[in-house]
C-alpha cells in the first residue's frame, strides 16, 4: 500500500489522528487488531471518552464516517499489527484453534468461545487467546459445531460455551442460537449488552429502527434487559465488540473465559520463601538466628536491593 498525500487541512487532521490511533491500538506489546478496531480507536482519538464524566451513561455517535477513515488509511500506508480482512466465505477459512489430530476429540473440553464476528475471532486467535485460556475460538457462522466438540463439552462437569456478541438485536439473540446448538451444555453470554455500551461510552452508530419480538422466536430478547436497554435497541442503536479497545477486549475475554484464578507459585513468592529459610545468610551458632556474624542483617534479599 503506497502512502498518498493529504489534500486538505481536514485530511491532515485525520492523518494525525490515525497515526495516534495506530500507536494506541497495538499497545502494549504489539497487539494484533482489525481494521474496525483501528477505526474505533481513531474515533476515540477524535472524541476522547474522558471528556465526559464516566458516571454519565453515554454512547456517542461516530465523529467520522468510515469512508473518511478508509481514505486516511490508504494515505497512511502499511500499518504494523493490522490483520488482513477475513475471507468472504467461511469455507475459505479454517480456524487455527480447530483440532488437527483426531484423537484430540477423545478428551473433555471444559470451555469454548463463539464470537458473533469472524474478524473478532481472528483477532483473538492472532493474539493467542486460545492458547492462554486453553479455549477453542470459533465464529458464529461455524455453527453448528462439530458433534465431536459437543461430545467433548459433555464429558466435563460445568463445561461452558461463552458467547461474545455485539450490543444489538441480532447479537443478543445469538446466545439463544448457541444454546439450541449445544443442548445440555451451559451457555454464558459475556456481552455486549446496551448497559455495557453506555457504561464504557462505546461509539454507537445508528441503524434503522427495530421492531422487538414480543413472543418466543429467534430474535426474542432476554427478560434481563431493562426498559431503557430495549428502547435503546428499538431506536436502531448498536455497539460492536470491535468498538472496545483491543487491550481491554483481550483482558476481559481472558478474565471471563478462564474464571477466577487461584494464586500460584511465582519467582517472587519463591524469593520470600527463601528469605524465610535464611537464603543467602551465614548461619550462627544460635538456633533460629538468621543474622550474619557481623552487625548487618542478611535476610534482606540482594536481588531486591
Amino acid at each position: 500500500m503506497t502512502p498518498r498525500v493529504a489534500a486538505s487541512i481536514g485530511d491532515r487532521l485525520l492523518d494525525r489522528a490515525l497515526a495516534t490511533a495506530v500507536a494506541r491500538a497495538g499497545a502494549p506489546g504489539r497487539i494484533r487488531f482489525t481494521e474496525r478496531q483501528l477505526y474505533y480507536e481513531m474515533c476515540r482519538v477524535l472524541r476522547p471518552s474522558h471528556a465526559v464524566p464516566r458516571r454519565l451513561p453515554l454512547t456517542p455517535a461516530p465523529p467520522v464516517r468510515y469512508e473518511r477513515f478508509e481514505e486516511a488509511l490508504r494515505r497512511h500506508g502499511a500499518v504494523p499489527g493490522l490483520l488482513a480482512p477475513a475471507p468472504a466465505s467461511a469455507d475459505d477459512f479454517r480456524e487455527p484453534s480447530a483440532p488437527s489430530a483426531p484423537d484430540l476429540y477423545d478428551y473433555g473440553l471444559p470451555r469454548l468461545l463463539i464470537c458473533q464476528s469472524r474478524q473478532v475471532a481472528r483477532m483473538l486467535l492472532a493474539n493467542d487467546v486460545h492458547l492462554e485460556a486453553a479455549c477453542p475460538v470459533f465464529a458464529a457462522d461455524d455453527l453448528p459445531l462439530d458433534p465431536r466438540l459437543v461430545t467433548g463439552l459433555g464429558r466435563v462437569d460445568g463445561a461452558t460455551v461463552h458467547v461474545l456478541h455485539d450490543a444489538s438485536v441480532d447479537g443478543i439473540a445469538l446466545t439463544g442460537r448457541v444454546r439450541d446448538a449445544v443442548p445440555g451444555v451451559r451457555v454464558s453470554s459475556m456481552g455486549l449488552v446496551p448497559r455495557h455500551a453506555t457504561a464504557l461510552h462505546l461509539i454507537s452508530p445508528r441503524g434503522p429502527a427495530q421492531v422487538l419480538a414480543q413472543g418466543p422466536g429467534p430474535l426474542t430478547l432476554p427478560a434481563a434487559l431493562g426498559p431503557r436497554e430495549r428502547d435503546w435497541l428499538a431506536d436502531g442503536r448498536f455497539a460492536e465488540v470491535e468498538s472496545v479497545s483491543p487491550a481491554r477486549l483481550l483482558r476481559t475475554v481472558l478474565r471471563l473465559v478462564r474464571g477466577p484464578r487461584t494464586p500460584g507459585h511465582s519467582v517472587w513468592t519463591g524469593l520470600r520463601e527463601l528469605r524465610t529459610a535464611g537464603f543467602m545468610t551465614w548461619p550462627t551458632n544460635r538456633p533460629g538466628d538468621t543474622r550474619t556474624q557481623g552487625d548487618q542483617p542478611a535476610t534482606r534479599n540482594p536481588v531486591q536491593g
